[in-house]
Protein backbone atom coordinates (compact mmCIF):
# COMPACT_ATOMS: atom_id res chain seq x y z
CA UNK A 1 0.00 0.00 0.00
CA UNK A 2 1.49 3.79 -0.89
CA UNK A 3 0.15 6.59 0.70
CA UNK A 4 1.96 9.47 1.50
CA UNK A 5 3.52 12.96 -0.11
CA UNK A 6 7.40 12.58 -0.88
CA UNK A 7 9.59 15.28 -2.22
CA UNK A 8 12.59 13.99 -4.31
CA UNK A 9 15.10 15.29 -6.18
CA UNK A 10 16.01 14.06 -10.08
CA UNK A 11 20.03 13.61 -10.14
CA UNK A 12 21.50 14.53 -14.03
CA UNK A 13 20.66 11.20 -15.40
CA UNK A 14 17.26 11.24 -14.51
CA UNK A 15 17.24 9.11 -11.49
CA UNK A 16 15.33 9.52 -8.53
CA UNK A 17 15.32 7.67 -4.99
CA UNK A 18 12.46 5.92 -4.20
CA UNK A 19 10.70 6.57 -0.67
CA UNK A 20 12.36 3.98 1.83
CA UNK A 21 8.73 2.64 2.58
CA UNK A 22 7.63 1.98 -1.10
CA UNK A 23 10.58 0.41 -1.96
CA UNK A 24 10.18 -3.04 -0.37
CA UNK A 25 6.42 -3.38 -1.95
CA UNK A 26 8.67 -2.30 -5.53
CA UNK A 27 11.40 -4.73 -4.88
CA UNK A 28 9.91 -7.17 -7.50
CA UNK A 29 10.15 -4.67 -10.32
CA UNK A 30 7.72 -1.98 -11.44
CA UNK A 31 6.17 -0.36 -14.27
CA UNK A 32 6.24 3.51 -15.09
CA UNK A 33 3.93 4.67 -17.34
CA UNK A 34 2.01 8.20 -18.67
CA UNK A 35 -0.37 9.12 -16.24
CA UNK A 36 -3.07 11.57 -16.15
CA UNK A 37 -3.16 14.92 -14.90
CA UNK A 38 0.45 15.45 -16.70
CA UNK A 39 2.34 13.37 -14.24
CA UNK A 40 3.77 9.72 -14.18
CA UNK A 41 2.03 5.75 -12.74
CA UNK A 42 4.35 3.65 -11.13
CA UNK A 43 2.53 0.43 -10.22
CA UNK A 44 3.89 -2.95 -8.74
CA UNK A 45 4.62 -5.43 -11.35
CA UNK A 46 0.82 -7.64 -10.06
CA UNK A 47 -1.14 -4.13 -9.94
CA UNK A 48 0.51 -3.73 -13.42
CA UNK A 49 -1.12 -6.84 -14.91
CA UNK A 50 -4.32 -6.45 -13.61
CA UNK A 51 -4.37 -2.69 -14.98
CA UNK A 52 -2.63 -3.75 -18.43
CA UNK A 53 -5.42 -7.09 -18.35
CA UNK A 54 -8.27 -4.64 -18.10
CA UNK A 55 -7.00 -2.08 -21.08
CA UNK A 56 -6.58 -5.39 -23.47
CA UNK A 57 -10.16 -6.25 -22.69
CA UNK A 58 -11.27 -2.66 -23.52
CA UNK A 59 -13.20 -2.63 -27.43
CA UNK A 60 -11.01 -1.89 -29.98
CA UNK A 61 -13.72 -0.43 -32.41
CA UNK A 62 -14.51 2.62 -29.60
CA UNK A 63 -11.74 5.56 -30.46
CA UNK A 64 -11.76 6.68 -26.41
CA UNK A 65 -10.63 3.09 -25.33
CA UNK A 66 -7.51 2.27 -28.11
CA UNK A 67 -6.45 5.97 -27.04
CA UNK A 68 -6.32 5.27 -23.47
CA UNK A 69 -4.94 1.74 -23.83
CA UNK A 70 -2.07 3.49 -26.10
CA UNK A 71 -1.79 5.84 -23.46
CA UNK A 72 -0.85 3.89 -20.67
CA UNK A 73 0.43 0.49 -22.73
CA UNK A 74 2.44 2.27 -25.19
CA UNK A 75 4.14 4.37 -23.05
CA UNK A 76 5.03 1.82 -19.85
CA UNK A 77 8.14 0.64 -19.09
CA UNK A 78 9.95 -1.85 -16.64
CA UNK A 79 12.46 -0.01 -13.92
CA UNK A 80 14.32 -1.79 -11.12
CA UNK A 81 14.90 -0.29 -7.77
CA UNK A 82 19.27 0.09 -7.96
CA UNK A 83 21.01 -0.82 -4.77
CA UNK A 84 20.53 2.92 -3.44
CA UNK A 85 16.97 2.78 -3.66
CA UNK A 86 16.85 4.65 -7.13
CA UNK A 87 14.78 4.49 -10.19
CA UNK A 88 16.03 5.17 -13.76
CA UNK A 89 12.77 7.80 -14.97
CA UNK A 90 13.41 7.33 -19.37
CA UNK A 91 13.87 10.56 -20.67
CA UNK A 92 10.63 10.31 -22.79
CA UNK A 93 8.64 9.78 -19.54
CA UNK A 94 10.10 13.15 -18.10
CA UNK A 95 9.33 15.18 -20.67
CA UNK A 96 6.05 13.89 -21.00
CA UNK A 97 5.54 14.72 -17.14
CA UNK A 98 7.79 17.88 -17.48
CA UNK A 99 9.80 16.47 -14.68
CA UNK A 100 12.95 18.68 -13.96
CA UNK A 101 15.54 18.69 -11.01
CA UNK A 102 12.24 18.43 -8.00
CA UNK A 103 9.56 16.34 -8.07
CA UNK A 104 6.74 15.09 -5.34
CA UNK A 105 6.18 11.31 -5.26
CA UNK A 106 2.69 10.95 -4.06
CA UNK A 107 1.28 7.08 -2.90
CA UNK A 108 -2.51 6.48 -3.81
CA UNK A 109 -2.95 3.20 -1.90
CA UNK A 110 -2.44 0.91 -5.36
CA UNK A 111 0.38 3.42 -7.81
CA UNK A 112 2.47 5.81 -7.04
CA UNK A 113 2.17 9.17 -8.74
CA UNK A 114 5.31 11.07 -10.01
CA UNK A 115 5.04 14.99 -10.58
CA UNK A 116 6.70 18.16 -11.11
CA UNK A 117 6.91 19.86 -8.01
CA UNK A 118 5.67 22.98 -9.41
CA UNK A 119 2.25 21.44 -11.06
CA UNK A 120 1.78 19.37 -8.24
CA UNK A 121 1.84 22.24 -5.81
CA UNK A 122 -0.83 24.21 -8.68
CA UNK A 123 -2.79 21.19 -8.42
CA UNK A 124 -3.15 20.59 -5.20
CA UNK A 125 -3.69 23.82 -4.43
CA UNK A 126 -6.40 23.97 -7.13
CA UNK A 127 -7.70 20.51 -5.46
CA UNK A 128 -7.80 22.25 -1.79
CA UNK A 129 -10.02 25.12 -2.75
CA UNK A 130 -12.41 22.62 -4.60
CA UNK A 131 -12.73 20.10 -1.43
CA UNK A 132 -15.83 20.65 -0.68
CA UNK A 133 -17.51 20.65 -4.27
CA UNK A 134 -15.39 17.48 -4.81
CA UNK A 135 -16.39 15.65 -1.80
CA UNK A 136 -20.41 16.93 -2.51
CA UNK A 137 -19.44 14.84 -6.17
CA UNK A 138 -18.15 11.87 -4.60
CA UNK A 139 -21.22 11.60 -2.05
CA UNK A 140 -23.32 10.89 -5.62
CA UNK A 141 -21.21 8.42 -6.34
CA UNK A 142 -21.73 6.51 -2.81
CA UNK A 143 -18.16 7.34 -1.18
Amino acid sequence: MFIGEYSHNLDEKGRMAVPVKFRADLAGGAIVTRGLDSCLFVYTMRDWEQLAGKLTALPLSQANSRAFARLMLAGAMNVEVDSQGRVLIPEYLRTYAGLDKKVVVAGLYNRIEIWNETKWNAYKTKTEQESDDIAERMGELGI
